[in-house]
This record gives C-alpha cells, sequence and structure tokens, in this order.
C-alpha cells in the first residue's frame, strides 16, 4: 500500500503591519521575552500584544519557539552537510527514505532538494568516525541511495532572515 499523504496547501501570506513586524523581530531576537518586555519593544499595550503573538500563531507565521543548542557543549562539535543523491525517484521511496532520515540522531535538519543532489542532511557528531558511522549505518544502507558527499562544517552563522 503506497503512502498517499494528501500535499501540504502552499499557505496564503498574511499582511503583516508594523506592530507585527516589531513583535516578531524581538522574538526572532530573543523568543523568551516576557510579553511585558515584547510589548513594550513593540510599542503596544500588553494585552494587544498577546493578542497579536496568538494571531501570529493561529495564522502559522510563528510556527515555535525554540531553543539555539551549543553543540560543542553537547558533546558535538562536528558539523556536516552530507549530500545524497537518489538512484530512484520514485514519491514512495523518497518519502519513506525522507521519513527515516529526519529521525537518524546526530540530524538538525534534512532538506529535499532539486539539482544534482536529492538530499541534505545537517548533521552533528561527537568524532569524525561517528560520521563515518552515521553515514554508513543510517543512510547508505538504503538501496535507493546511489551516492554520498560529505563536506565538513567549519562556522556556522545566522542569515539577516526575511524580516525587513
Amino acid at each position: 500500500m503506497s503512502d498517499r499523504r494528501p500535499k501540504k496547501p502552499q499557505p496564503a501570506p498574511v499582511a503583516l503591519d508594523g506592530t507585527d513586524l516589531a513583535i516578531l523581530a524581538a522574538l526572532v531576537e530573543d523568543g523568551r521575552m516576557t510579553n511585558a518586555a515584547l510589548a513594550t519593544r513593540a510599542g503596544v499595550a500588553e494585552s494587544t500584544c498577546a493578542y497579536r503573538v496568538r494571531a501570529l500563531m493561529r495564522s502559522g507565521v510563528v510556527e515555535s519557539v525554540r531553543a539555539r543548542l551549543d553543540l560543542g557543549a553537547l558533546g558535538r562539535p562536528i558539523q556536516a552537510i552530507i549530500k545524497v543523491r537518489l538512484g530512484s525517484h520514485n514519491r514512495d521511496h523518497v518519502r519513506s527514505l525522507y521519513d527515516k532520515l529526519v529521525m537518524v540522531p546526530g540530524v538538525l535538519s534534512v532538506l529535499h532538494v532539486g539539482g544534482d543532489d536529492d538530499f541534505l542532511l545537517h548533521v552533528a557528531v561527537p568524532t569524525p568516525e561517528s560520521l563515518r558511522d552515521l553515514i554508513l549505518e543510517h543512510v547508505t544502507i538504503y538501496p535507493v541511495v546511489r551516492r554520498t558527499e560529505t563536506q565538513l562544517v567549519f562556522e556556522v552563522r545566522e542569515g539577516r532572515g526575511v524580516l525587513p
């Protein structure tokens, strides 16, 4: 039986005003900011701010607020990007592999991409040997995987983002 999950529809763009953008910028900078501090920063009443944050979450503009972890402090100082090229692009094979890759310990994110490669895995591991083992035990074991290429990450910086 094939996996026939409905495609996730593209959300319609949400109209954001200056207050929404100020709230979003503050949350991106510090997602743990109190509502009182957030309201002050956005220049609105606390009740208005709480309402706006709930509306941004309900509309899907704010998906979640997350902690940024120090991977070195967690014993995973080595980061890499693993390019994965498939031998078949059967929809069920792609979905199945995608579901498996996101569950691999040490995988920070999996991007399904177009071009020469099909997936990019961003991983964090403790040692070069554990990087090798991750690839051999969790990626290349699938017959659909034709090729992998690994690039070490020397440094990661956050981009400017999409807010004006």
